[in-house]
């Protein structure tokens, strides 16, 4: 469903009753496409600290220029890695005070720091001081901005996670603390194809998020797998036939479900997305426990099944990546889906704990994306005022589109984003509720 609210308070008349009665005024995003890659601007690089990073080359490889005359960058990264006390916090605001209203529409503004030191209180203050600055100013930014903070310890470590969020694929990522290791996996051959060769296998993907996530990693070169019940065989075939790909019909609950698709796929998955997902919504004192161990099942349970069956069989090939998703329901909570938050935060907790063992065992790496409010089929049922706060209650006054998931599974799919791993990253514009 359109979003009119959006298309008025791009009118002179919708302009001035938002400014007159002060109404949230979203900014069209400028989100990815084939004629528009990248954000069309320049790159403005600041530091506050002593930094020891060899930025300038990951930075060169964006593909924003450094040469500008309009005075409006594309985006800011602020190198914030080297402040190690309260003072040092002195010089993130001399550097970004200046510039933040010069930043273009639709621009990035991403801020570089090093993980809290355990043995120096002083440096963990400081750099947690930035995380707490960056969801603010994500808040203040307006005018489609987006804002987020790195912890890394190495530059070219962290190169496809910059890459990423400076770029317009990143579009409603915002307000979020991404962390990086020390780990440095080969760039792929092909950067407009980063995924060729490679085997994706998406749960859910008949429609919906799973179908744009499925379209996105055959985008990216991926040989796409389309999982989803039975029932759904026929939109599952027409997924995989327009992506080239091929259709798995397959119950994911089923106790056999791991196996039966290591059958299927002899030479192994480099890429598993646990996208299925169901919603049965009641008020706790008014649900049975069929709609409650309904959603567990789904949800959460065979995410876990699936995922120690394909490690165990050796199904998930070195190098791999596993991408669950999460969402802002198990971060904030939701009235009446108490069944929901439950299995989405457990999604959390399984990317959290089994992250460390699956890529030191495996060379798997783990991650989740958590949606907030996505435009489909299944929010435009829901009650026109749900509806709208729902599209609102986030730092771009607007609801995502399932493309700014699929793009965000992209990024975490990616051969060059080994260095992140057990990171949940919302995709939610920012939502003003547990953000």
């Amino acid at each position: 469903m359109a979003d009119r609210y959006l298309s008025f308070t791009g009118t002179a008349p919708g302009r001035f009753l938002t400014h007159r009665l002060g109404l949230p005024r979203p900014a069209p995003l400028r989100r990815w496409s084939a004629d528009r890659p990248d954000l069309g601007g320049s790159l403005l690089h600041l530091t506050a600290g002593q930094s020891a990073l060899a930025l300038a080359p990951v930075l060169a490889r964006t593909g924003l220029g450094t040469d500008d005359t309009t005075g409006r960058p594309a985006a800011v990264v602020l190198d914030a890695s080297g402040v190690r006390d309260v003072e040092g916090l002195s010089e993130v605001h001399a550097a970004l005070h200046p510039v933040v209203r010069s930043v273009a529409a639709s621009g990035r503004i991403v801020v570089l720091g090093a993980p809290p030191d355990p043995d120096d209180h002083h440096q963990a203050a400081a750099q947690q001081a930035l995380e707490g600055f960056t969801r603010s100013l994500g808040k203040e930014a307006g005018r489609g901005i987006t804002v987020n903070l790195v912890r890394l310890t190495d530059a070219d470590a962290a190169e496809s996670t910059l890459r990423f969020l400076l770029s317009p694929k990143s579009a409603y990522v915002s307000g979020q603390v991404i962390g990086t290791g020390p780990h440095r996996p080969a760039a792929p051959h092909d950067l407009d194809r980063p995924l060729a060769g490679r085997t994706a296998l998406v749960t859910g993907a008949a429609r919906g998020i799973g179908e744009a996530v499925a379209a996105t990693l055959a985008r990216d070169g991926a040989d796409v797998v389309v999982l989803d019940v039975p029932a759904a065989e026929s939109d599952a075939c027409r997924v995989a036939e327009r992506l080239g790909g091929v259709a798995l019909p397959l119950d994911i609950t089923a106790p056999d479900a791991g196996d039966r698709i290591a059958e299927a796929l002899p030479d192994g998955i480099d890429v598993l997305v646990h996208n299925a997902g169901v919603t049965r919504d009641r008020r706790l004192v008014n649900m049975p426990a069929d709609r409650w161990s309904s959603v567990l099942d789904v949800n959460l349970a065979s995410v876990l099944r699936t995922t120690d069956a394909l490690l165990a069989a050796g199904a998930l090939k070195r190098g791999g990546r596993i991408v669950a998703t999460a969402s802002i329901a198990g971060i904030a909570g939701n009235a009446g889906q108490t069944n929901y938050g439950a299995s989405k935060a457990g999604i959390t907790g399984l990317v959290r704990s089994l992250a460390p063992r699956a890529l030191a065992g495996h060379g798997v790496t783990v991650n989740a994306v958590a949606p907030g409010f996505i435009e489909t089929k299944m929010t435009a049922a829901v009650p026109l005022l749900i509806r709208e706060a729902g599209r609102r209650m986030n730092s771009l006054a607007q609801g995502g589109l399932p493309a700014d998931v699929a793009e965000t599974t992209a990024w975490l799919a990616h051969p060059a984003s080994g260095a992140v791993n057990g990171q949940v990253v919302r995709v939610c514009g920012q939502s003003l509720l547990g953000a």
